[in-house]
């Protein structure tokens, strides 16, 4: 049986008959025929493919890569392309005015990606801090202009005062769409999404897609049935008291943004460099721990602070220290049919220092060749705990134990460190691959243990890629 995916596309409502496994890029380009938004790499780097989302439950529109983004995932949803920006005032949108006055484009392939994540960044921030425009950028790559007279006209549009964007349309989300060959499932409550993953053993349990929809992206894999976790109430929740932070498992990295800034600076710089804005509108935190990869840049961070799991299933609900979950490359300790909840991240302490790290090749939105992340807490001059956690140095992210024993109970000075960076080195055995050879790896991991003490110290350097 067919059900239509209904939502609006540039303000005007539409219902949309395909397969719930398309992605929005092929959709607006073959049957839209709407060709201003491009496809660049596929995969959610380049940011040509930007376009604005706004869910049924959303109050303002974000910037989605719209290349891993699939027909499923927008039912009730509004759509703002770049013809539907152009469309807003008898000269297109104020950012594509000013860019087209002071020459902010050159071979023109970029632009619309561009011109849609500035428009978002305006929708929600009409007086842009520089450093609010780069971040909305990075997800966005331009070869040829250059990034200065962008950024200017960035500022130059958010000086103009512009009005909103297209609405209308979209509304409540069913919970079934698609075709016969390929169904989204969008459960509401947690125990329909458990019984929906007994129906359909093999389905494909969808978070916000940014690194399952991409063999959707490059190779046109098909999927007959896949479920949503964004409609679950329980798992949109995000609850705080004095003693932790629960994250629910659909909670997007967007989302938890403001909560990592108040109590957790360095993970929100952190955050802000392994996601773009488009990416962090999407991806969920409980997808980037449930893929278990050793170069997911969450799990080290939530290693350190020594985060747990709530997982839920056919045989209800237990609770696992984020340490146990991880079992081998690519292999949690999910049951069959088990999802992740909530992720529960105690709060800071007394004295406790936070600090997570990632080296790349490339500052901004790249894979880490290490990640390394430290709990210290220190009453005086002495190390009384600490938790210590690495990525991209083995199979699976992990603690070195031994590093965290040779700092408590010691004063950080040149003796400790250097036993805390032999003790990294002997942990881990990692491996060469094109991002980096083990030696560096190796090399790396152990000196952010100097960094981590300069850094405590007030002797900050900021390091923008090694």
């Amino acid at each position: 049986m067919t059900h239509p995916i209904r939502f609006s596309l540039n303000g005007e409502p539409l219902s949309a008959e395909c397969r719930a496994d398309m992605t929005v890029l092929e959709w607006l380009r073959d049957e839209a025929l709407l060709r201003g938004t491009k496809e660049g790499c596929a995969e959610g780097d380049c940011g040509a493919c930007t376009i604005l989302l706004k869910r049924h439950d959303e109050e303002k529109y974000g910037p989605v890569n719209s290349c891993i983004l699939l027909m499923g995932q927008v039912e009730g949803a509004q759509l703002t392309t770049v013809e539907g920006l152009a469309a807003s005032g008898p000269d297109g949108h104020e950012v594509q005015r000013r860019m087209a006055e002071n020459g902010s484009s050159q071979c023109g392939f970029c632009t619309p990606g561009i011109v849609s994540s500035l428009a978002g960044l305006l929708e929600i921030n009409g007086d842009p801090t520089e450093s609010d425009i780069h971040d909305a950028l990075a997800g966005n790559l331009c070869r040829c202009t250059g990034y200065r007279p962008i950024v200017e006209a960035a500022f130059e549009a958010a000086k103009a005062n512009i009005g909103g964007l297209p609405t209308g349309g979209g509304g409540e989300a069913n919970t079934e769409v698609g075709i016969v060959e390929s169904t989204c499932h969008a459960p509401t409550d947690l125990s329909e999404l458990v019984s929906l993953k007994g129906q359909f053993p093999d389905a494909t349990l969808l978070a916000g897609g940014t690194d399952l929809s991409l063999p959707v992206a490059h190779a046109r894999e098909r999927w007959s049935h896949t479920i949503l976790t964004r409609n679950v109430s329980e798992l949109r929740k995000i609850n705080q008291n004095s003693e932790q932070l629960e994250v629910g498992g659909a909670v997007t990295w967007q989302e938890l943004l403001p909560y990592l800034h108040q109590h957790w600076p360095s993970f929100a710089t952190m955050v802000r460099r392994f996601g773009s804005t488009q990416i962090r509108t999407m991806g969920t935190i409980a997808g980037n721990l449930a893929n278990a990869s050793p170069i997911g840049d969450g799990a080290p961070a939530l290693l350190a602070l020594g985060a747990s799991l709530t997982l839920a299933g056919t045989g209800g609900e237990r609770d696992l220290p984020l340490d146990e979950f991880f079992i081998d490359y690519r292999k949690s300790a999910l049951a069959t049919g088990e999802v992740i909840k909530s992720i529960i991240i105690p709060m800071p302490k007394e004295h406790e220092q936070f600090r997570v790290y990632k080296i790349s090749k490339r500052y901004d939105q790249d894979i880490s060749t290490v990640c390394g992340a430290f709990n210290l807490t220190i009453a005086g001059d002495i190390v009384t705990d600490a938790r210590i956690a690495y990525g991209g140095m083995a199979a699976t992210p992990m603690r070195s134990k031994d590093a965290e024993a040779a700092l408590v109970g010691k004063s950080i000075n040149d003796e400790t460190i250097a036993s805390a960076k032999l003790a990294v080195r002997s942990t881990f055995k990692p491996m060469d691959d094109m991002r980096s050879s083990a030696q560096y790896r190796s090399t790396v991991a152990a000196n952010l243990v100097d960094r981590v003490a300069l850094d405590i110290a007030g002797e900050t350097v900021e390091v923008m890629a090694l």
